[in-house]
This record gives C-alpha cells, sequence and structure tokens, in this order.
C-alpha cells in the first residue's frame, strides 16, 4: 500500500465529524508509528533492558 493509499484509508476510518485537526493528530500518529517501526526494523531501537534500568534509576534518584 502507497503512503497515499495509507493516507485516504486513515482518513476514511475517521467519523463523519471529524476535524481538520482530527485528521493532522490521526496522520501524524500514523506516521509516527511507520517512522518508529522502520528504525526497529533497522536495529536503531533502544533494547528493552536499558529502558527498565533508565526507568528504574529515573523512579528511586
Amino acid at each position: 500500500m502507497s503512503i497515499k493509499e495509507l493516507a485516504i484509508r486513515t482518513i476514511q476510518e475517521l467519523p463523519e465529524e471529524a476535524t481538520w485537526k482530527d485528521i493532522q493528530e490521526r496522520i501524524n500518529f500514523v506516521a509516527g508509528v511507520r517512522k518508529a517501526l522502520r528504525e526497529l526494523d533497522e536495529g536503531k531501537g533502544i533494547p528493552h533492558e536499558r529502558i527498565k534500568e533508565e526507568f528504574s534509576e529515573s523512579l528511586i534518584g
């Protein structure tokens, strides 16, 4: 599916009373998720254990 097709499908799934802001927020969300998934596929993610350690440290200190 092309980016254009995905954008059209995303907009079509919104309720009829969706505002321009709703459309923009949904498109930005989908684009962000796709970017994050692409980065994970490229090995650019942060290991789960590292996140747990950093999160734990921020809660303690």
